[in-house]
């Protein structure tokens, strides 16, 4: 099975929106190991509401809390602890899974592991979605730097939200990385939103 594994920049990057388009566009199944916050709905049912073939499983997660905070600390307040053995690979015949996490690269599951961790532990390839504010140049290098150190396998980045060429040339340059599209956000992002988007992915 091949595995992609989104992941962000930080939090609020629109990891859930290309985790949908890619799921659509390579008819995969989609994972969440990890799901922080339930209200008012979780990120599967978002995918699962916003992906329009039959042929793609929604998994369930390994970990779901209740509070939308950092794994580790929704975990606490759970009075549990998230651990790697026992985030395993749902069983699927589907050729693709595209697994979504949770936050950004560095987010802390527990007291020794980031999300980082994890996706070495599932060694998949990593697809990083970027966008742009005041201070997200930095922060994407900052990720990318971070993957090539830990000798990720990075399939390339997903630009969302307002384009900002001469900020996205800047990552691409310093980065060394590929872009693999870009996803702009519109009121009321729904699967008509998610069809039109579908294209420029499905040769990755």
């Amino acid at each position: 099975m091949r595995k992609i594994f989104i992941t962000g920049i930080g939090t609020d990057t629109g990891k859930t929106i290309a985790s949908a388009v890619i799921t659509e566009a390579l008819k995969a199944d989609y994972w969440k190991p990890v799901q922080c916050g339930t209200e008012p709905e979780t990120d599967a049912e978002t995918v699962r509401r916003l992906i329009s073939n039959t042929k793609s499983r929604i998994h369930r997660e390994a970990y779901c809390l209740k509070e939308a905070a950092s794994p580790h600390a929704a975990a606490e307040k759970e009075g549990i602890r998230i651990e790697l053995g026992k985030i395993t690979l749902p069983e699927s015949a589907n050729q693709t899974l595209v697994i979504e996490g949770a936050g950004g690269l560095l987010v802390p599951l527990n007291e020794n592991e980031l999300v980082a961790d994890l996706i070495g532990h599932l060694n998949a390839g990593v697809i990083l979605v970027v966008n742009f504010y005041l201070g997200s140049i930095n922060h994407s290098l900052l990720t990318c730097a971070e993957l090539k150190r830990r000798k990720l396998s990075v399939l390339g980045i997903i630009f969302s939200g307002e384009i900002n060429g001469a900020s996205e040339q800047v990552i691409l340059k310093q980065s060394g990385l590929k872009k693999l599209g870009h996803i702009p956000f519109e009121p009321g992002f729904g699967r008509t939103s998610v069809l039109k988007n579908v294209t420029q992915f499905q040769g990755i």
